[in-house]
């Protein structure tokens, strides 16, 4: 189905960031837009470091009904909202404004929980069982958040061990270790051998870190503690298949990428804006095509 023209009363809906021009964004939400016939129209608005604020001032003074958030405005977004929810207040971060009918705006973050979607798409289950997070960005922030809720048993790994505690209290009763903890030869040496961590115990293994996307550097994990039965998680989308996902695979494990969390985070955002269930299939399709393009 095709969007009806653009008009006076067509709703507007965008992605700030900087830089902004290779969000995939404006092609999954027009393609929704197009496939339910919505009279919206989503845009890319390039906001430089440090005017997230005007940013979101602009929302209700412009008539937009939200925007979506991207790097590196996330955090001073979560401080110009003037209401967040649970999520986004606990990881003082914001992907998700919507702008309220009294003119307020709120904030969200639909990262964790479409990463959780993108889980339950793949048939991974969660709740009760050990996952490993490498990483203690903005992503793996709320990959953790998440997890905790749905009763995982989190260990998160970073190489900064404040950042790896950080992190892990976000999630009832998860550990923190140093990055060099994990056992194989692409980690350094851990103090102990009581400090090992074998990633091969965990059920799933979730990649929120660049390690191992440029040539010659070593993986986050050891290739050789991964096994079948065990899920491997990369939150990159493009490259589809990254140098840890092709080594998990060949040792058997399952592989994911990151586009299905991608998919999922602007489908809820989609449903804050519009109150309609996002048409998922077109949105994949949209966003395969843009991918292919790419390459």
């Amino acid at each position: 189905m095709n969007r009806p023209p653009l008009s006076g009363h067509t709703r507007v809906v965008g992605v700030i960031g900087d830089p902004v021009a290779h969000s995939l964004s404006p092609i999954l939400h027009n393609a929704a837009f197009a496939a339910l016939g919505l009279d919206w129209v989503y845009v890319a608005f390039p906001v430089p470091r440090g005017r997230a604020a005007e940013a979101v001032a602009a929302v209700p003074a412009l008539g937009l009904a939200g925007l979506n958030v991207t790097m590196p405005h996330k955090e001073d977004v979560a401080g110009a909202c003037d209401e967040l929810t649970a999520d986004a207040a606990a990881l003082r971060s914001v992907n998700t404004v919507v702008a309220l009918p009294d003119g307020r705006t709120l904030g969200d973050s639909t990262d964790g929980p479409g990463f959780l979607d993108a889980l339950a798409d793949e048939g991974i289950p969660v709740a009760g069982q050990p996952v490993l997070v490498l990483g203690a960005g903005g992503a793996a922030r709320a990959v953790v958040l998440a997890l905790g809720r749905a009763g995982a048993d989190v260990t998160v790994a970073a190489r900064r061990p404040d950042a790896a505690t950080e992190a892990a209290a976000l999630a009832p009763g998860a550990r923190a270790v140093p990055l060099g903890a994990l056992a194989g030869p692409a980690s350094a040496a851990p103090s102990s051998a009581a400090d090992r961590v074998d990633p091969g115990e965990f059920s799933v293994v979730v990649n929120a870190t660049p390690l191992g996307m440029s040539g010659g550097d070593p993986l986050p994990v050891d290739p050789e503690a991964l096994h079948a039965g065990q899920a491997v998680v990369d939150l990159v989308y493009h490259p589809a298949d990254t140098p840890l996902l092709t080594a998990a695979r060949a040792r058997g494990a399952r592989a994911v990428n990151g586009l299905g969390m991608l998919l999922h985070q602007a489908a809820r955002s989609f449903t804050l804006w519009t109150g309609e269930e996002a048409p998922l299939d077109a949105m994949r399709a949209a966003a395969a095509a843009a991918l292919t393009a790419r390459r």
